[in-house]
């Protein structure tokens, strides 16, 4: 997925969900946050930031904020919409095998997928999540809470007992992470969520990406790990 040409700035605050402050050529400017999620350990001050046109001269916000580079230099795309878009490539060239006539946003019942395509005669539904928090190589979602995402899992595992092929595709927005596990601290049951969907026959699937200045692709698979974590007993 390209964006084209993107703006280099430095990160100075954010002032709510959808707008954050930065520094461009010397100037502050207010640009559009495009992720409503916390992006705490991304949104911090004197990071690089990557920001790409509005397009749009009326427009308030000039730019939109797409990618941060953390202290380390890694690059990390932060863009919402991106997993979603990078799947669909992804699934289009054979991501997950042999597929047919996929489709975008399919509504079943009183929820709307990301994606429906045919796998082997049998409908095929997946559920995208963007995933940009990362730590010592663990990569975690969500970052806050998601009722959505939590009634889509279960609705996920519904389907499959119905006999439907069903997967759960967790985009990595960044490289780095050697393996995904549910943020079970964020919220626990978002992680039984997945165990309950993973023991219905559920894809669990998680795929780190390559991000550059006005780039992100999907590459390669990262480890799933859904193990509860211990709870220590007190006495």
């Amino acid at each position: 997925m390209n964006y084209g040409e993107l703006t280099r700035g430095v990160f100075l605050e954010r002032l709510n969900r959808f707008v954050a402050r930065v520094e461009v050529d010397g100037v502050e400017l207010s640009v559009h946050v495009r992720n409503t999620g916390r992006c705490r350990e991304l949104l911090v001050p004197g990071n690089a930031v990557w920001l790409l046109p509005s397009g749009n001269p009326a427009r308030r916000t000039p730019y939109d904020l797409i990618a941060v580079e953390r202290a380390d230099g890694r690059l990390i795309n932060m863009d919402s919409l991106a997993p979603n878009r990078v799947a669909e490539e992804w699934l289009r060239a054979g991501g997950m095998g042999e597929i047919e006539n996929l489709r975008a946003e399919v509504r079943v019942g009183d929820s709307r997928f990301d994606f429906r395509a045919e796998s082997g005669g049998r409908p095929f539904f997946i559920e995208v999540k963007g995933c940009t928090l990362e730590e010592g190589g663990v990569a975690r979602f969500p970052d806050a809470p998601t009722l959505r995402g939590l009634k889509h899992v279960r609705e996920l595992a519904e389907l499959a007992r119905a006999g439907n092929r069903c997967a759960v595709l967790i985009v990595i927005q960044m490289k780095g992470a050697h393996v995904f596990q549910p943020n079970w601290a964020t919220q626990p049951e978002f992680g039984e969520a997945l165990i309950e969907a993973r023991g219905a026959g559920v894809e669990i699937v998680a795929m780190d990406c390559v991000v550059r200045p006005g780039e992100v692709n999907i590459d390669r698979p990262v480890a799933v790990d859904l193990t509860r974590p211990q709870i220590k007993e007190t006495i």
